[in-house]
């Protein structure tokens, strides 16, 4: 026994093509949920905020009396949380324009010029970069906060981690490289 098919009928051809299109909306309006997490991120640079500024009440309480040492230890303390809070900032303003939805630089004027022209590439470079910023800045604190007892597998540990932060950054800036020259 042969088993015919028949041509679907005009009326069933828009069918697929309307639920198509609509699944893609859906799909499409579904980036607007990454914008609670970027209003999250928002809420912990504030938090951020609030720590740099009680750190910054006690180092400039503490300052007339500290030695060189714990005054380099509250900058770094202070640098450390700016350059965290700026990886915040940076995951936040890139993250909303790359997947949720673009910011016209005309409408604020204070934008910075690269945040329009960064893409994904430029954004694992920046995010990267701060990472090794941060990294280092914890092995100098570490460093500079050793004391009489070191503990030597700490001091490796901290040292091993931003090794693989720096070679993490050199591979990735070397394959995006590689990727554009090809």
């Amino acid at each position: 026994m042969t088993e015919t098919t028949s041509a679907p009928l005009p009326e069933d051809v828009g069918r697929p093509r309307r639920a198509e299109k609509q699944i893609e909306r859906v799909i499409f309006l579904s980036r607007w949920l990454l914008a609670p997490f970027y209003l999250g991120l928002l809420i912990a640079a504030a938090m951020l905020l609030f720590h740099f500024l009680v750190e910054l009440v006690h180092f400039v309480g503490q300052s007339f009396t500290a030695t060189e040492t714990e005054m380099i230890l509250g900058i770094l303390t202070l640098v450390d949380l700016t350059l965290i809070c700026s990886l915040v900032l940076i995951v936040v303003f890139s993250g909303y324009e790359n997947f949720v939805s673009r910011i016209d630089p005309a409408e604020n004027p204070g934008w910075p010029e690269w945040m329009s022209k960064i893409d994904f590439v430029g954004l694992k470079q920046k995010l990267m970069g701060s990472i090794v910023a941060i990294s280092a800045v914890q092995l100098l604190k570490a460093y500079m906060n050793l004391g009489d007892v070191i503990d030597w597998q700490r001091l490796a540990w901290l040292a091993g981690i931003h090794l693989c932060f720096v070679v993490s950054a050199l591979l990735l800036a070397l394959t995006d490289k590689m990727s554009d020259d090809h």
